[in-house]
């Protein structure tokens, strides 16, 4: 495939649970448009596979084994990572992890556990990076957050209420860095085609995937490989004037004014 976005060859990127699924198919997509990436995972193996199917290919691309919900393990990642590629241009704050069940059902371990990673996760990552991306006047930071932080999601009330909390955080994050030419926008994914998915759907007698394909007007679940075009044209020069922005890749099933 050809490059199509402007503005991305050779630019340092960071994507936050890289190794496999939408994480995965952003790191492929960046390595195509001629970016450096660094795959942040606590998968190690993972990460770094993807790293050499990005060589392979005639990109560059660096895997870390980073635990997200560790602020000094994210910051000494981030310096190893500049090391190597130089200062860092871009975020893209992935990484995310849930276990659905109702609310009731669930303990304050779980909720803690859920809020570290998909929210403090990226709390660390920007609060890193922002400081640097300020320092040199330019940036890009795009967080994959969900259609639950926007509409809800039975079974998944904490991570709900932590994917809600990014799309607030990086309006605000775009409010404060405005000035230093950083921008920051959200991908909210529809119900994707995921493992998280499947165990949900055989939780709940395998009539989910059934009906929420129904419920989509495209007829269809998600796949990885439809949001990395979204997240490269964020990064990209045509996208330089957007920010604060959330957008739902969801099949049609939510429509937002």
């Amino acid at each position: 495939m050809g490059r199509v976005m402007r503005g991305l060859q050779d630019k340092p990127v960071i994507v936050t649970g890289g190794a496999s699924g939408i994480g995965k198919a952003i790191a492929l997509r960046l390595g195509e448009e001629g970016c450096k990436v660094g795959i942040f995972d606590l998968n190690e193996a993972g990460a770094a596979a993807v790293a050499d199917e990005i060589q392979k290919s005639n990109g560059v691309a660096h895997a870390y084994k980073v635990n997200i919900t560790d602020y000094a393990a994210v910051s000494s990642a981030v310096d190893e990572f500049e090391k190597m590629a130089g200062p860092v241009f871009g975020l893209i704050n992935n990484a995310g992890w849930d276990e659905a069940k109702p609310f009731i059902q669930t303990e304050p371990d779980l909720w803690k556990k859920v809020i570290d990673i998909n929210l403090y996760g990226p709390l660390n990552l920007t609060h890193v990076l922002g400081r640097r991306m300020a320092e040199r006047g330019a940036g890009r930071v795009v967080s994959i957050s969900s259609d639950a932080g926007r509409v809800g999601s039975s079974g998944e009330a904490v991570y709900s209420a932590a994917k809600g909390g990014i799309i607030a955080f990086m309006k605000t994050m775009g409010r404060e860095f405005a000035k230093q030419g950083i921008t920051f926008n959200t991908i909210c994914p529809g119900p994707t085609d995921t493992p998280l998915l499947a165990s949900v759907d055989a939780a709940g007698g395998g009539r989910l995937v059934e009906a929420l394909t129904k419920a989509i007007p495209m007829r269809r679940l998600a796949q990885p490989a439809d949001y990395p075009g979204m997240a490269a044209f964020f990064l990209s020069d045509d996208a330089s004037f957007i920010t604060g922005q959330t957008v739902s890749v969801s099949g049609g099933l939510s429509m937002h004014g």
